[in-house]
């Protein structure tokens, strides 16, 4: 009797369960014209009136992107088939009333964007990221959700995902936060994969790659993703506890999507228009090692401004120059490490970030955190009106990348190395999946390195806009900074016209000589010292022709009248990085050894 009223209850328990699951289909039975059909269910409601919603943003991408604008024929039925009323509240809402405690929905989605953040449907594949594809309940933000792909069978689709499989090609999550953060790849795709042993767990890492190239350049290709994966692992000292004990990359690259990278908990969407033959076999790794970085830091070391993940608004955070700054900053250094480039290579590659950021009038106006705040009108996000970004705004990518370093190449003066602090911020924080703040970062770097140390770095750096020696830190490492004074500065960015003349492409900066004497986007100039500009004599030409301090008479058109006014040439302000040895100079043998403990080669 008691093994009987045992069975009862647990069969009981699983048609609760079952009760409160939701679920969804989706079909893809109009590729050919960008379409999929959707159908949802949500038994067991409670409320009269119904709501669900499409996703304002996306998980990894902090503005806002109406996905509501793709959706169309939506229908909605009681559990006997009965069409029941909407409402439309607002743009991105439907109520639904006079159900029976069920309410399924139909819907068209067209999709035709394959990136990180909206989804792509064609004949070549169904790119899903989920808040871009499917409905959702914000009541029911706690329900266990089932979603069953109906691949076509005729382009030999298969289903790629974090998402746990259920059966056949029906998968589940355990909430609506793990669903929408979990994109998914339906086509054709290869896959490699291979396994990590990491704190006593061994986690199966797969990538999957849609392409149109040969199996030989997926082969050649993995073994750099190996690379980059151990690597990564030995800056944090393990990996992360993966559910389900599988981590996979969703890679695709062919012509038809653009290029993009966007990380999740146990996944990454990575794409490229650029295949492994052409180009992508360099050009594309870059992203893996940013992309798989963030399973550490920013999908376990949490900020806490981005908990919980708000699918109705912009998603504002101050801390994004560490979680895609430091990020960023460990992406290139990853693939020195991993011996995928050259220690020449990143050395050398360094100098575009750095000239980004150092020569930028935006850090007179917000500091690394106000810097953050920005992303929402700048990641991905889309205007129409002209900004002033030139001369406002440093992406937090690349100013935390060169926070980083100058961190790194500090901690290292001391005998102590940014690696070890990270993994000290994973093993409070992330490990723990305990949200942090700036000032738990603050008081992390005090704990690791001193009160003096990391008070003055985050007083400085961070709560402030003053920059490091860069030149001394850089050399502690035996690399050169290099600022060619001697070289003539116009301050402008122009395009060529067909008749010789050149149209400044965006905002002088603040300070420059094209700034100081008035020039601006969208003016004309046409002529030099009264020398009209032709093909082949181009401002580059005339500016060559002069040195630091000579004043250049400059003819422009500006609202369709001619003006002239006069330029200084200043200095270049762009400095070059390159290693010590390179110029012939002999290198102690201890910053040679501090080097290699920093680029970790022999």
């Amino acid at each position: 009797m008691k093994n009987l009223l045992l069975l009862s209850f647990l069969l009981l328990i699983g048609l609760i369960a079952n009760a409160q699951t939701n679920s969804f289909t989706i079909s893809f039975d109009n590729a050919v014209h960008h379409e999929a059909e959707i159908k949802a269910t949500f038994p067991d409601l409670k409320e009269s009136t119904f709501s669900v919603r499409m996703s304002r943003t996306s998980p990894g991408r902090y503005a806002i992107h109406e996905f509501a604008k793709n959706v169309y024929n939506v229908v909605a039925t009681d559990s006997k088939g009965k069409e029941l009323k909407i409402v439309r509240p607002n743009p991105y809402q439907w109520d639904i009333t006079g159900h029976d405690g069920t309410v399924s929905i139909s819907y068209t989605l067209y999709a035709d964007h394959g990136d990180g953040t909206y989804s792509q449907i064609d004949e070549t594949h169904a790119h899903l990221n989920i808040p871009a594809t499917f409905m959702f309940a914000p009541s029911q933000a706690d329900r266990a959700v089932q979603v069953t792909f109906n691949v076509r069978e005729d382009l030999k689709w298969k289903v790629a995902t974090q998402l746990k499989p259920v059966s056949g090609n029906t998968f589940s999550a355990p909430n609506l936060q793990y669903f929408m953060d979990s994109p998914t790849e339906v086509s054709n795709w290869d896959i490699r994969q291979f396994e990590v042993e990491s704190s006593g767990k061994k986690y199966n890492v797969r990538f999957v790659l849609h392409h149109n190239g040969t199996s030989a350049d997926l082969d050649t290709y993995f073994e750099k993703v190996k690379k980059v994966v151990l690597a990564e692992k030995d800056v944090y000292g393990e990996l992360a506890d993966y559910d389900f004990g599988t981590y996979t990359f969703l890679a695709c690259y062919l012509p038809n999507v653009s290029g993009d990278g966007m990380e999740h908990r146990n996944s990454t969407i990575l794409t490229d228009r650029e295949g492994l033959a052409e180009g992508g076999m360099e050009g594309n790794i870059g992203t893996v090692s940013h992309e798989f970085f963030h399973s550490w830091n920013v999908e376990r070391i949490r900020p806490q401004t981005l908990e919980p993940f708000d699918f109705t608004e912009a998603n504002m955070s101050g801390e994004l120059w560490f979680a895609e700054g430091f990020t960023s900053y460990y992406t290139g250094l990853i693939l020195c490490r991993a011996g995928v480039i050259t220690p020449q290579q990143y050395v050398e590659g360094l100098d575009g970030t750095f000239n980004y950021v150092w020569n930028s009038p935006a850090r007179q106006f917000f500091n690394p955190i106000e810097m953050s705040y920005q992303a929402p009108f700048v990641d991905a996000a889309t205007a129409v009106d002209p900004v002033n970004r030139e001369n406002t705004f440093i992406s937090y990518y690349s100013y935390g990348s060169i926070l980083g370093l100058s961190l790194d190449l500090s901690l290292r003066q001391n005998k102590l190395n940014l690696d070890d602090y990270m993994k000290l911020v994973w093993q409070t924080y992330g490990k723990n999946e305990e949200p942090y703040t700036v000032k738990d970062l603050h008081e992390t770097l005090k704990k690791y390195a001193g009160n003096e140390f990391g008070d003055m770095f985050f007083n400085k750096y961070i709560y402030s806009s003053e920059m490091p020696d860069y030149k001394t830190l850089l050399a502690s490492v035996g690399v050169d900074l290099i600022q060619n004074t001697a070289m003539p500065y116009f301050g402008a960015s122009v395009y060529a016209n067909n008749d010789g003349s050149v149209t400044i492409r965006r905002n002088t900066s603040i300070g420059s000589p094209a700034y100081k004497a008035g020039l601006d986007r969208g003016h004309v100039i046409t002529a030099i010292n009264d020398v009209v500009l032709t093909t082949e004599k181009t401002l580059d030409n005339f500016v060559a022709e002069h040195k630091v301090g000579d004043k250049l008479k400059v003819t422009y058109i500006a609202f369709g009248e001619t003006r002239t006014t006069e330029v200084e040439l200043a200095a270049s302000p762009t400095y070059t990085t390159q290693l010590a040895e390179k110029n012939g100079a002999k290198v102690d043998k201890k910053i040679l050894e501090k080097r290699k403990a920093w680029l970790k080669v022999e």
